[in-house]
């Protein structure tokens, strides 16, 4: 378990540093990120009592794995890129996994606000909260990795293919980038040591063949 948070940490810095390499210098208000996807995240699970509304599970899924983005970003400010800072920090975050959830009669609603009100009142991230929400939606650890990598690795891929300056295409062979991830996060063995290098790899042939 570690090795996989730590491998999402560098891929957390890479992301953040594509975005602006002095991002740790801004002052970026990483909180304000998580609680405005947490009301996107209620949205999708459903909280009208006036209309029929059901949890549309995968979109909860993907908003969980946005916050845990924002989430790994305010870790990250406590210490610094290199490995053994990184090593330390690993292991404290994966300590927090190893906790039982302490899940209570609370809906999955009153957790999001729980974490919710945590996050505005320190401006901070719970892992103990957020493992409260995963296991609110049955994500277990490797899920979380295995999806967090795949988005993480589509929003580099985005950006080093023209993103940012609007020249990037979404679409491949009639397909939005979105389905190849998927498919190509199925064929390939997310335990490997170089898996996002292979998942960014894979994209790459995709893109390449329909976009020539």
């Amino acid at each position: 378990m570690y090795q996989e948070i730590k491998t999402m940490l560098l891929l957390q810095e890479a992301m953040n540093s594509k975005v602006n390499p002095a991002w740790r210098e801004q002052g970026y208000a990483w909180y304000r990120a998580v609680w405005v996807e947490c009301a996107e995240l209620m949205d999708h699970y459903g909280w009208k009592w006036w209309k029929k509304q059901s949890p549309d599970r995968d979109q909860v899924v993907l908003e969980l794995i946005d916050i845990w983005h924002f989430g790994l970003s305010l870790y990250l400010l406590k210490c610094g890129n290199d490995d053994e800072s990184l090593s330390g920090l690993a292991e404290r975050i994966g300590q927090e996994f190893l906790l039982d959830p302490n899940r209570s009669d609370d809906t999955f609603r009153d957790d999001l606000e729980v974490f919710t009100e945590a996050t505005l009142r320190t401006k901070d991230f719970s892992v103990s909260l957020f493992c409260r929400l995963l296991d609110g939606v049955k994500l277990d650890f490797d899920q979380l990795f295995n999806k967090y990598v795949g988005k993480n690795v589509l929003n580099l891929f985005r950006q080093d293919h023209g993103y940012k300056e609007g020249t990037y295409n979404k679409v491949w062979a009639g397909r939005e980038d979105n389905e190849h991830l998927v498919e190509a996060l199925v064929n390939l063995d997310s335990t490997r040591s170089d898996f996002a290098d292979a998942l960014y790899q894979e994209l790459q042939k995709r893109y390449c063949s329909h976009n020539e």
